[in-house]
C-alpha cells in the first residue's frame, strides 16, 4: 500500500530533516512540506473538494476518480512550532474535519503529559526529535493502517465523507455603528431562504445584540460551551437557540465580563462542532478583536469587514486590516470590504476604499436608507424587514454575489437599465443608444449582483473632484 503522506512543518532544518527520512521509507510518498497551518487546512480541503466535487451532484464518482475520501493523504505529520495556529489546535481541527486521515505529531518534548494531550486532540502517534527513521517509519506505519481501516467504513456512506462541513464568514466592523450586525443577520436570513442551514454567531462578546436584533430571549450563551472539552450534538443543540425564521442562533453572554471565558482554544472547537452540523456558519465578530473572534477571521473561508463611506470609518477599516497582517491572522488581500451607506453624493467611493485598504471590495453596495430599518430595529423583529427594502435587496444580492445562495435570486436583476433601481431606490433612466455622456445615464457601472444591489460610481462629485483634487480623505495618509 502506497502511504501519502503530508508534512506541515515551518522549521526549514526540520523540514528537510523529515523529508530526507520519508524519502527512505518503503511504499511512502511524500508531498512537499507545507510551512503553516491555513497552507495545511487549505490542501487538505482542496484534496477533499477535488475528489469529492468533480462528478455530477448525485452521481457516482466517475471511473479512476478519486473519492473524498480517497483524495486525501493517509497521514500528516505536525511539527510542535507549527504556527499560527498551535499544534494541538491544529491536530483537533484535522481530525475534526478529515477523520480518515492519521496525525503524527512530532515533538521534542514526548513525556506522558503531552502524549495524552495529543491523543485527546486527536493525534494518532508522537515521534520525538531528534528524527530517528525506525521510529517515524513506526508511527507512519500505524497512522497509515488505521487511516485505512478508517475509509473502509467511510467509503459505503457518502453522507461520512470528510473534508470542510459549513462554510464558515464571518462579518467584523470597521468600528462600531457601521452596520456589522445589520449586514451579518441579513445574509444569515438569505442564506436561510435559499434553503441552506444556517447558524449565525455572536462572537460579540461585550456587546453583541443578535438577540436584539431577532427577538430573542434565550438563558444559554456561547460561554456555556467554553468550558467543555468534546462538544456533542446533545450539547450543541442544548446551547443552540433555534429561532423560528430557522437559523440556528449562537448568542453573546447577557454578562459581558463572561465573553472572557472564551478563549481562541474555546472558539476553534466551537466553530468546528457547528461547522460540522451547518452548512453556513456567519459569526458577527463586532468591531473590537479579541482571542476568540481573531480565531475566527482566521479560520473563516470568508472574512467581511464592513465599513461606511467617510474618513473616520475608512481609516478604522485600514488599522484593522493591519492589525490582522501584523498578528498574521489574515492577509489584506484575502479580506472583501462591504461599504454601506453608499449614496451619490459621497465623497469616497468603492474604488477609494480599495485603494485606502488594500482590500477587495463588494460589487454589491448597500445603500444608505436607515428609514426603512428603523421600525424594525425598534421593535426587534429584523427578520420582518420589507422584502422591497433596498437594503435588504442589497444585502441579499451580497449574499449571492459571496455564494451564500443559489444564483437564480441574483440573476432577478440582470434585466435592462430599468428594471433596476440605484442606490436611492429610484428606477434609472433607459440609456438610448447614441446618448451623449451625461445626457441622463447613470455615471459607472451596475454591480449586477442583484436587484437593489448598488452601482460603482467611477466619479466623484464635488468641488474637490471637479478640480482634480485630492479630496478631504488621503488614502496615503495613515489612519
Amino acid at each position: 500500500m502506497t502511504i501519502r503522506i503530508l508534512p506541515a512543518i515551518g522549521d526549514p532544518d526540520a523540514a528537510r530533516a523529515v523529508s530526507s527520512l520519508l524519502n527512505q521509507l518503503p511504499d511512502a510518498e511524500p508531498a512537499p512540506a507545507v510551512a503553516d497551518s491555513a497552507a495545511l487546512l487549505h490542501a487538505l480541503a482542496g484534496a477533499a473538494a477535488q475528489g469529492a466535487g468533480a462528478p455530477a451532484a448525485g452521481a457516482p464518482p466517475a471511473a479512476g476518480q478519486p473519492s473524498a475520501v480517497e483524495a486525501l493523504p493517509e497521514v500528516v505529520l505536525v511539527h510542535e512550532r507549527i504556527g499560527p495556529t498551535p499544534a494541538l489546535e491544529l491536530i483537533r481541527e484535522v481530525a475534526l474535519r478529515f477523520p480518515a486521515v492519521g496525525v503524527v505529531l512530532i515533538t521534542t518534548d514526548a513525556g506522558p503529559a503531552l502524549f495524552s494531550a495529543a491523543m485527546d486532540a486527536g493525534a494518532r502517534g508522537i515521534v520525538g526529535m531528534p528524527l530517528g527513521y525506525d521510529e517515524l517509519a513506526a508511527r507512519v506505519q500505524a497512522a497509515a493502517q488505521w487511516s485505512a481501516g478508517v475509509r473502509v467504513h467511510l467509503g459505503g456512506s457518502p453522507e461520512a465523507a470528510p473534508g470542510p462541513a459549513g462554510t464558515l464568514v464571518t462579518v467584523t466592523g470597521a468600528k462600531g455603528g457601521v452596520g456589522t450586525t445589520v449586514t451579518a443577520v441579513q445574509l444569515a436570513l438569505a442564506a436561510r431562504a435559499a434553503g441552506r442551514s444556517v447558524a449565525l454567531v455572536d462572537l460579540d462578546l461585550q456587546s453583541g445584540d443578535v438577540a436584539s436584533y431577532l427577538d430573542v430571549q434565550f438563558r444559554r450563551s456561547v460561554v456555556d460551551l467554553a468550558g467543555i472539552q468534546d462538544i456533542s450534538v446533545r450539547v450543541l443543540q442544548d446551547a443552540v437557540h433555534d429561532h423560528h425564521t430557522g437559523l440556528g442562533l449562537l448568542l453573546a453572554p447577557e454578562e459581558g465580563e463572561r465573553g472572557e471565558e472564551v478563549d481562541d482554544r474555546a472558539a476553534r472547537q466551537i466553530i468546528g462542532a457547528l461547522r460540522s452540523r451547518y452548512e453556513v456558519v456567519l459569526v458577527d465578530c463586532g468591531s473590537q478583536m479579541q482571542s476568540a473572534n481573531a480565531a475566527a477571521v482566521e479560520l473563516a473561508d470568508l472574512a467581511l469587514l464592513v465599513t461606511t463611506p467617510d474618513v473616520v470609518a475608512v481609516r478604522a477599516a485600514k488599522r484593522q486590516v493591519r492589525l490582522w497582517d501584523r498578528l498574521q491572522i489574515r492577509k489584506a488581500e484575502d479580506t472583501t470590504t462591504v461599504v454601506n451607506r453608499l449614496t451619490r453624493n459621497t465623497e469616497i467611493q468603492p474604488p477609494l476604499v480599495a485603494k485606502a485598504t488594500g482590500t477587495q471590495v463588494a460589487r454589491t453596495h448597500v445603500p444608505a436608507a436607515f428609514k426603512e430599518l428603523q421600525p424594525c430595529v425598534d421593535a426587534g423583529r429584523m427578520q420582518d424587514l420589507d422584502g422591497r427594502s433596498t437594503v435588504k435587496q442589497a444585502l441579499w444580492a451580497l449574499a449571492g454575489e459571496l455564494g451564500l445562495v443559489d444564483s437564480p435570486a441574483a440573476r432577478q436583476g440582470r434585466g435592462s437599465h430599468r428594471a433596476r433601481p440605484t442606490l436611492t431606490g429610484r428606477k434609472r433612466k433607459a440609456i438610448t443608444p447614441g446618448a451623449a455622456p451625461g445626457s441622463g445615464g447613470v455615471p459607472g457601472a451596475a454591480s449586477g449582483a442583484g436587484p437593489g444591489s448598488g452601482t460603482r460610481f467611477g466619479v466623484r462629485r464635488g468641488p474637490a473632484a471637479a478640480a482634480g483634487g485630492p479630496g478631504p480623505f488621503d488614502p496615503s495618509g495613515e489612519g
